[in-house]
């Protein structure tokens, strides 16, 4: 089973993808994607990890996640937004993540055991004034297109509650 969680900032996307995982497997594994830079975001990983009990293995590689899709139990990747972030300041405005986007994709198809992915809905809004937000917007888009094109179900949160766009809510 293959899950992409999207939706808006505090949507409840990340919420909605840990008790997903919760029922998909008594072995959990969060593949974490953030970077503690500053103390705001320190005490928002903080926050996520005490929302996790002890059947929870947190992994945290901001770059080179596809090869820990793999495993045993459930994988939750949060999220596919900040590692997007994270190649274009690694790699820089411009950079083609098509590779890696790719890579991720067969990844997840791969993978032989049930995968969460999370990631943020950025094309609602405004065209960006900058041209750097107007290409995380562009790759995010793309990511999430690609990714939701290979899972099993895809859903959009708003206000907490999800929209199943394509599947359903795993049984």
């Amino acid at each position: 089973m293959k899950i992409l969680i999207t939706g808006g900032a505090r949507s409840g996307k990340s919420r909605l993808a840990q008790s997903l995982a919760e029922q998909l497997a008594p072995r959990r594994t969060y593949l974490a994607t953030a970077r503690a830079l500053d103390g705001e975001m320190a005490d928002r990983i903080r926050r996520h990890r005490a929302e996790r009990d002890g059947s929870w293995t947190t992994v945290e590689e901001p770059l080179n996640i596809a090869p820990l899709l793999d495993g045993e139990g459930v994988v939750l990747v949060d999220c596919l937004t900040l590692w997007v972030t994270n190649l274009m300041m690694e790699r820089g405005p411009g950079a083609d993540l098509s590779a890696d986007f790719e890579a991720l994709a067969e990844a997840v198809q791969a993978a032989r055991r049930p995968v969460v992915l999370v990631t943020n809905e950025v094309g609602l809004g405004i065209v960006p004034v900058a041209a750097m937000a107007r290409e995380f917007r562009d790759q995010a888009g793309w990511l999430a297109q690609r990714v939701a094109a290979i899972c099993d179900g895809v859903a959009l949160c708003v206000a907490g509650l999800p929209l199943w766009l394509s599947g359903g809510a795993p049984r």
